[in-house]
């Protein structure tokens, strides 16, 4: 009976979906669990981004043969694909792989131990996981052997406030406040930004992605004005690497929006906390900390991270730590406050296991507040945690993953240091690169230019028109790695 359950997995997104790939390659049981009424639901929802990632990076190892089965074609790997084609000829296609292991309009609500609360000790290891759901016909609670929660962190963006609690009023402001990339290619949103002021908080890839973008629109509109609201005292290394990035369109972008700055088309306001959001029919007010404003302006676009929903798991045994959220083996791997050049270390089932043992987070979620999450991470962590959960454990402590250096070395932490030495805000890794001059731009498939960024799973966006691969930039000094090789023997590659 106990063989018999399945392995849940929350969320049929690209790490979900790859997860049920390995287990089902190792003749596991498996329950894909998906809020969503397709696969990649929440990718979906950002479908007109295109991604920093060419195909070759972005399909899972074991999804491939899964699919490869079913008379299915791989896409070019040199292409970059938008959200919506990452959906359309691959999510979609190895949902149906997988077939009815997948259970659409399924919100998983609580997770726990079958009559054992987060308390109880006794015979807690022997009780199977149960997992409470809610469909449209009601409530629902399953059996699993163990539980892989991959459902991320896009459901739950951080707020525009700067203490991480949403500003006095931002809720009342709602209806000029977005958490996501405009997708300015659909007429209705394009008129809600046109002709008008924006302001873009945040220094991620998804606040250059939209300033590019609005700054694009600026050359076509009169009228059309972006300002950029940074917590940090200068902008230091927020345009990336340049041609120091290893991702090269992720480099690409930066450099995008370092020109957009140069040229007046962004208006750039540092040192910017926002306390409180005030709205009336002149627009919206950005509020300081120290009482400094902003604006009016007319919409605010707050693209300032993610954090994970852990709501559902108060009843099982986490172990994470009290900065990220994420697991705390896997915390000083990525803590955004002592990590240079992006470089994530190999890791797997051992990092992402807790106390209440065959429950594991695993894709963006793993990450918890934490930047920069690659697919291939999530692919890499899943391979592992399948090979564990069957058995293999020297398989699943055979983790090689070589992710690609941003060039920027400096916890994206750290720059708001005040005693942070400016010197060191150029990195390690070379001067800051000219900027690239800027190809032809290309429609996507709903007719808008895509100037794009994953933020998902922080891939990012090729620059718009570029149909073929920049040319990546290679590692040196301390922001190189020495080539490594995955299982297969076939070299490992970034996403």
């Amino acid at each position: 009976m106990a063989d018999e359950r399945p392995v849940v997995v929350i969320g049929a997104g690209p790490a979900g979906l790859a997860a049920a790939a390995e287990l089902v390659a190792r003749d596991l049981p498996v329950l894909v669990l998906e809020s969503g009424d397709t696969a990649g639901a929440a990718v979906s929802e950002w479908g007109h981004v295109r991604l920093f990632s060419m195909w070759r990076d972005l399909v899972g190892p074991a999804a491939e043969k899964l699919l490869s089965a079913t008379g299915w074609r791989r896409p070019d790997d040199s292409g970059y694909p938008t959200g919506r084609e990452w959906v359309e000829e691959y999510l979609a296609p190895l949902a149906e792989a997988v077939g009815d292991r997948v259970r659409f309009g399924t919100r998983v609500t609580g997770v726990s131990r079958l009559g054992r609360n987060r308390v109880v000790d006794a015979g807690r290891t022997e009780q199977p996981f149960t997992v409470r759901v809610h469909t449209r016909e009601g409530e629902e609670r399953l059996l699993a052997r163990a539980v892989v929660d991959a459902s991320g962190t896009w459901g739950t963006p951080n707020p525009v406030g700067g203490d991480g609690l949403p500003a006095l009023g931002e809720a009342a402001a709602a209806e000029r406040i977005s958490y996501r990339v405009p997708d300015l290619g659909d007429e209705r949103t394009r008129t809600r930004y046109a002709g008008r002021t924006t302001a873009v908080v945040g220094s991620g890839h998804s606040a250059l992605t939209a300033l590019v973008a609005l700054a694009s629109l600026a050359q076509e509109v009169p009228g059309t004005k972006a300002l950029w609201v940074l917590r940090r005292g200068d902008v230091g290394d927020a345009f990336g690497g340049g041609a120091a990035d290893q991702l090269a369109a992720r480099g690409a972008l930066g450099q995008r929006a370092r020109a957009a700055v140069e040229a007046g088309d962004v208006e750039v306001v540092t040192g910017f906390r926002t306390a409180q959001v005030r709205s009336g029919d002149g627009g919206t007010v950005l509020v300081g900390e120290g009482g400094r404003e902003l604006g009016p302006v007319d919409e605010v676009v707050a693209l300032t991270g993610f954090r994970p929903d852990l709501s559902p798991l108060s009843e099982v045994r986490l172990d994470l730590d009290p900065t990220l959220e994420a697991p705390v083996r896997l915390a000083p791997l990525i803590d955004p406050n002592q990590h240079s050049c992006g470089t994530v270390y190999p890791h797997g089932a051992a990092e992402l296991s807790h106390p209440e043992e065959g429950f594991f987070l695993a894709g963006m979620k793993s990450y918890g507040r934490a930047p920069t999450f690659l697919a291939l991470t999530g692919y890499e962590q899943v391979r592992s945690i399948a090979a564990h959960l069957a058995g293999d454990h020297e398989g699943a402590a055979r983790v090689e993953l070589v992710l690609p250096e941003t060039g920027v070395c400096g916890g994206a932490g750290l720059f708001d240091d005040p005693t942070a030495s400016k010197a060191d805000a150029g990195g390690c890794c070379g001067p800051t690169p000219e900027v690239a001059e800027e190809p032809a731009a290309r429609q996507d498939g709903g007719g808008g230019l895509t100037v794009s960024e994953l933020p998902l799973i922080s891939s990012g966006a090729v620059p718009a028109g570029s149909s073929e691969a920049p040319e990546t930039a290679s590692g040196s000094g301390c922001c190189s790695g020495p080539a490594q090789r995955t299982e297969s023997g076939e070299p490992a590659r970034v996403s």
